[in-house]
């Protein structure tokens, strides 16, 4: 009677642990290609929370919340209500992840994957945030009945996408996004704002730059774009941003029966809301320290990264004033 050989077993086993490695390595790829699609690889440095207690609350990276602000200033400066913010959020979510990727299905491009050879613009005009949230937005505004519809119809008659559903699983977090972004949600978003790397100006002068591309300037208006053969209007009057800075901070002006009030039909705090949280939006990338608006403070860095009321940051009297955001910078 032969023994049996011991080489079956072994290979069994090598087999097994190959196996299994190549289980594992596959998990892994398939893990990095979800997160990497859905715009959720990093850590995460940013949270915006519901204003109503109920627990809801969406955590996201701080490129995704520069992106997000951006199309809420462009939206807010254009008259349209919230309900268009949260749609836009939600479809940009959908279709990049709220990043501004330079690749696509066919010539996709860009936060709303539009395709220059469908008018949508050139390929620089939609890598431009500005310009691809305005053009949405005016697409969006000739949708009859638009805030009355389910989200992921709106959606759809702007996009024409091939998957039409898609957009309904992000109403919920693009609410949130659209409630703190637009101001009515006040101290709702948080961010670490650890400062990135590759931040290309920081400073005062890089925070009014970016203050006047989300806010006071009509890149559509600029570029001449075209929808479906029609030019886009433009906001009428024009919304501005008058920042001045002194050393590391930048002061914004929020005044009732201002420009700026006028122009996006919010109140005065709402809109100071809407600037201050910008500001932390964009902390990462502009390399903000401290913003401070109706009396309350958030500083990058804090342990809580929390919104705190002004007297324990020991602030001054103009820091509680609904007159003005104050930003202060690293640089």
């Amino acid at each position: 009677m032969s023994e049996p050989s011991p080489t079956r077993p072994k290979r069994r086993g090598r087999l097994f642990r190959v196996s299994a490695a190549l289980l594992v390595l596959c998990g892994v790829v398939a893990y990095l290609v979800v997160q990497y699609v859905t715009g959720g690889g990093g850590a995460r440095g940013c949270k915006v929370a519901s204003a109503s207690g109920d627990g809801a609350s969406y955590e996201f990276t701080p490129e995704q919340a520069v992106n997000a602000a951006t199309i809420a200033a462009v939206g807010t400066g254009r008259g349209m209500p919230e309900r268009a913010v949260t749609i836009a959020l939600a479809t940009a979510l959908q279709e990049s992840g709220l990043r501004n990727i330079d690749h696509g299905d066919r010539d996709s491009l860009g936060l709303f994957q539009q395709r220059p050879s469908q008018g949508w613009g050139t390929q620089r005009q939609i890598m431009d945030p500005s310009y691809a949230a305005g053009i949405f937005y005016a697409h969006l505004a000739k949708v009859p009945d638009y805030t009355g519809l389910p989200l992921t119809v709106a959606a759809q008659r702007v996009q024409r996408s091939g998957y039409p559903e898609a957009y309904a699983k992000h109403e919920r977090d693009a609410s949130l996004l659209a409630a703190a972004l637009t101001g009515r949600a006040a101290a709702t978003l948080t961010c670490d704002g650890r400062p990135e790397r590759t931040a290309s100006a920081t400073g005062p002068d890089a925070v009014r730059d970016a203050l006047v591309r989300d806010f006071g300037r009509d890149a559509l208006q600029e570029t001449g774009a075209v929808v479906g053969g029609t030019p886009v209007p433009s906001p009428s009057p024009s919304p501005s941003v008058t920042a001045t800075a002194h050393g590391r901070t930048v002061t914004v002006p929020v005044r009732q029966g201002s420009a700026k009030t006028a122009a996006t039909g919010l109140g005065e705090r709402t809109r100071g809301w809407q600037l201050a949280q910008w500001a932390v939006a964009n902390s990462s990338a502009l390399h903000i320290e401290r913003v401070s608006y109706a009396g309350r403070v958030w500083t990058a860095g804090s342990e809580s990264d929390a919104w705190r009321t002004a007297g324990s940051e020991g602030a001054g009297g103009a820091e509680q004033s609904l007159g003005s955001v104050r930003i202060v910078t690293g640089q």
